[in-house]
C-alpha cells in the first residue's frame, strides 16, 4: 500500500488554531460589557450615601477605642 503524500494545509489553518474558541470570545465579551453596562448605571446613579466619608484615620466618635461599650473589661479578667 502506497502512502498518499500529506495534502497541503490551507494558510488560515494554522492562525486559526491559535485563536481562542469563538464561545471563549463572546463570554469575554459578554463579561466586558456587564462590567462596562453596570459601571455606567452607577455612574449615573451617584453615591449610594453622600454624607459618608472613608475611614482615613479620622473617626470622628470614640476616637477608635471601645471604652464606652458596656461589658468590655480591657484584660482585667472578669
Amino acid at each position: 500500500m502506497a502512502d498518499a503524500p500529506p495534502s497541503p494545509r490551507p494558510a488560515g489553518v494554522t492562525a486559526r488554531s491559535l485563536l481562542p474558541p469563538p464561545a471563549l470570545c463572546g463570554f469575554l465579551l459578554l463579561l466586558v460589557l456587564a462590567f462596562s453596562v453596570s459601571y455606567a448605571v452607577g455612574t449615573a446613579a451617584g453615591p449610594v450615601a453622600p454624607g459618608i466619608h472613608g475611614t482615613g484615620g479620622d473617626t470622628h466618635g470614640t476616637g477608635g477605642d471601645m471604652d464606652d461599650m458596656p461589658g468590655m473589661n480591657h484584660g482585667s479578667g472578669h
